[in-house]
Formats: C-alpha cells, structure tokens, sequence
C-alpha cells in the first residue's frame, strides 16, 4: 500500500477536521482517515465500491 496515490475526496472540503482519503489500486479501493493515516484503512473489492457509489448518486443512504 506504500505506493498508492492518495488523495483527499472532494466532499471532505478545505480545511475541514473530518477529511476521508480514497486511493484506487488496481484490485481494491483504499480508505482512511486524513487525521490518523496510520489508525487502520479499509479496503473494499471493486464490484463493492462501484455498488456504494452506485447508492449514493441514487440517494439510497440521504437522511
């Protein structure tokens, strides 16, 4: 995991405290916490991940 490309997802917004870091390698999605990269990431297959995408643009998980 060492040589992923982490970046910082766009609704985490500037300078805000609860930012979420997403890096895509070729056989899973990457998740971590801004603040405490070391504290633990999770890792999600593809067909997952396009799934939970898939929920939030239908707006399947809005309050």
């Amino acid at each position: 995991m060492n040589n992923l490309n982490w970046r910082k997802t766009s609704r985490s917004g500037s300078g805000a405290n609860n930012c979420v870091e997403l890096a895509i390698g070729e056989s899973a999605t990457y998740i971590r916490d801004t603040k405490d990269r070391d504290g633990g990431t999770l890792c999600v297959n593809p067909r997952s991940w396009a799934g939970f995408l898939g929920g939030l643009k239908a707006g399947r998980f809005d309050r």
